[in-house]
This record gives C-alpha cells, sequence and structure tokens, in this order.
C-alpha cells in the first residue's frame, strides 16, 4: 500500500508536466548564450559568448543578432533589460566589461572596465530600473561587488560593504548570471560555490550583509549552488550540482521558506547539473542544464523531468508569461502549454 500511495502521489505531477514542452525557436548562430532577460510578452535578450548579442521584438518568433564591434571575442555571461532599447551587459573574466545601449543595439557605451588580472564577474540583477549590482569572484579573499544607481550610466565598488571574507576556494559562477537575485526594496542574495557553498543576504541595497550556509552538493570548484531564484523575500531555491559530472542527481537542490537562513531537501532531486532556475509561479518551477530540464509543481519539493534539450539559462516574463531556456549554439526555446 505504501508503494501504491507513493506511485499515486507522483501522477499528478507526471500528467501536469506533459502539458508543457520546449519548442525550438532559434538556432545556429555561433554562440553559447548563458544571458537572458526577458521583459514582456514580445521582447527579449540574450548574451553569450564570441561577442554576440541576439534581440527579439516578437516573442521570441524572430531574433536580430550583432556581435558588439571591438568586444567580438567577449563571453558576455549576462544581460539585463528594460525594453527594446534599453540594455546592459556584462562580461566573464579579464578585463572586465560593462556595456550599456539606449537604441537598442544600434551601439554600444563602455560603462565600466577593470584590467585587474584576477578580476571575473559573475552575475548581475536590478532592485529598479535605476539600481543594480553585479558580483565578482574574490580577490584577496574579498568579493567583489559593484553598484549602480543611475540605471546602469556609472558603477561604484562597494566591496568593502561586505565585511565577510570568501574562505580558501569559495567563489562564484557566472553560469547563467542567477547565482546574484534582488528584490524590490533592497532584498539581495548571492551564492557561492567551490569548496564552501554559502548565501549572502542584504536587505539595504548592499548596504549589510548576513551569511547563510548552502548545504547543496559542494567540495570541489567545479560543485555547488549555480543559480538560485526567489518567488519573493521568503520562499526561494537553490540548484546547481556539479558542472563536471552532469548527469549525478546527488542533493543538487535545495529549497528555502525563511529567506535562505535554512534549506531543505526536496522528495527527489532535479536530474542533474542545472545552471538555471525560475520560479514561472509560486507552485511551478524550472531548472535547466546540460542534460535537460526538469519542472516542479509545489513550489521545488518535487521534481520531474520535463525534456532532454540542453539549456543554460530559463526565465520567465518580468511582466507577461513569456517563458524562453537559451542555450549552446544558439539554440533558443520557448516553453509552451500543449493544451
Amino acid at each position: 500500500m505504501k508503494k501504491l500511495f507513493f506511485v499515486l502521489l507522483g501522477l499528478p505531477m507526471i500528467v501536469f508536466a506533459q502539458k508543457f514542452e520546449l519548442k525550438q525557436v532559434a538556432s545556429g548562430t555561433p554562440t553559447s548564450m548563458r544571458g537572458l532577460s526577458v521583459v514582456s510578452d514580445e521582447v527579449a535578450w540574450v548574451s553569450g559568448s564570441n561577442g554576440y548579442i541576439g534581440k527579439t521584438v516578437d516573442g521570441g518568433n524572430t531574433w536580430d543578432w550583432q556581435r558588439i564591434k571591438g568586444y567580438e571575442k567577449l563571453d558576455f555571461r549576462d544581460i539585463e533589460a528594460f525594453d527594446d532599447k534599453n540594455a546592459i551587459v556584462v562580461n566573464a573574466g579579464s578585463p572586465a566589461y560593462i556595456l550599456k545601449t539606449n537604441d537598442g543595439g544600434a551601439s554600444w557605451q563602455e560603462v565600466y572596465k577593470n584590467t585587474h588580472k584576477d578580476i571575473f564577474l559573475d552575475g548581475m540583477d536590478f532592485w529598479n530600473a535605476d539600481q543594480g549590482i553585479i558580483f565578482g569572484d574574490p580577490i584577496n579573499h574579498k568579493m567583489q561587488l559593484l553598484k549602480t544607481i543611475n540605471g546602469g550610466l556609472s558603477w561604484m565598488d562597494i566591496s568593502d560593504q561586505l565585511k565577510m571574507n570568501f574562505a580558501e576556494g569559495e567563489a562564484g559562477f557566472a553560469a547563467s548570471g542567477t547565482t546574484v537575485r534582488t528584490l524590490p526594496g533592497g532584498y539581495t542574495w548571492i551564492a557561492s560555490g567551490g569548496l564552501v557553498s554559502n548565501a549572502y543576504f542584504s536587505k539595504n541595497y548592499g548596504k549589510t550583509w548576513e551569511k547563510f550556509p548552502i548545504p547543496i552538493l559542494q567540495g570541489n570548484n567545479s560543485s555547488g549552488p549555480f543559480t538560485i531564484s526567489f518567488y519573493n523575500k521568503s520562499k526561494g531555491i537553490a540548484v546547481g550540482g556539479d558542472y563536471l559530472q552532469p548527469n549525478k542527481a546527488e542533493n543538487n537542490v535545495l529549497w528555502t521558506e525563511d529567506g535562505g537562513k535554512t534549506w531543505h531537501k526536496p522528495i527527489n532531486q532535479v536530474s542533474g547539473y542545472r545552471s538555471g532556475s525560475a520560479y514561472i509561479s509560486e507552485k511551478i518551477v524550472l531548472a535547466t542544464g546540460t542534460n535537460g530540464t526538469d519542472i516542479s509543481l509545489d513550489g521545488g519539493n518535487s521534481w520531474t523531468k520535463l525534456d532532454d534539450k540542453l539549456g543554460n539559462a530559463v526565465q520567465k516574463a518580468k511582466k507577461g508569461n513569456l517563458i524562453l531556456i537559451v542555450g549552446n549554439g544558439g539554440k533558443i526555446y520557448k516553453v509552451v502549454k500543449t493544451q
């Protein structure tokens, strides 16, 4: 009877998950995309390797591509867009650049450059149209933090506002730009990984910080949380694993109901390493990675495989219902309901 109970318990999720599918809407551009910003049901921007930026204004049906002149060799790991004209993009590696456009990508302004040999920016998020934050790997054990209060026109170094140093072997991951998350009002979470995994939390726009352990798979340079998502200031998930073992489904997803202070293991794991995650609603959550995409219908407490297609990042429209997943080889998928 117990076995039958758990079989029946899993049926609703399986049936529901079959109502969603991944529809490919782009491919062929020679770029591995990890930056994704879905503005509305019509407008979305993507960024990737080889200096590529893509934009759609018709809900993902067609895409315009460009390589930003003078920055063709950069790997743009994160992008933040506000509409079809204004966007900000950041690359991983040294030198570190932040570029901004206000004319739909026709021209780009270099608003930040850092030539330190150890600089490596991991991700970006915005509290509102004016205020945003970027974090990067530690230099001399200190997480690098940048902040803007003018919509990305200039960036100030606020690294000293985080009083805690990173441990040896603790760093960030730039797999999708989503190990930093913000919510309106100044709430900020940053997840670290590697030998040690922690959540760094601020509720005042990065002025002061707290640190909470994340007991996810960790212990080497290739493991930890590669993406976090928060539905509100209490409810969130951390997802990752070991990118060198993409099929390893062991302690690679956790959920929290107290803003990251404590974390809980779900009933079952996602199906392997995952680098992108997104709340579609309070109950529906997606996580994507190098061996496919999983879906949860209970806020992250149980998961089932949705598709085997590779994905690096996933996002739902800030204002709307469009859901996109980006991957390698210029592949972009739209997550659609089948009925």
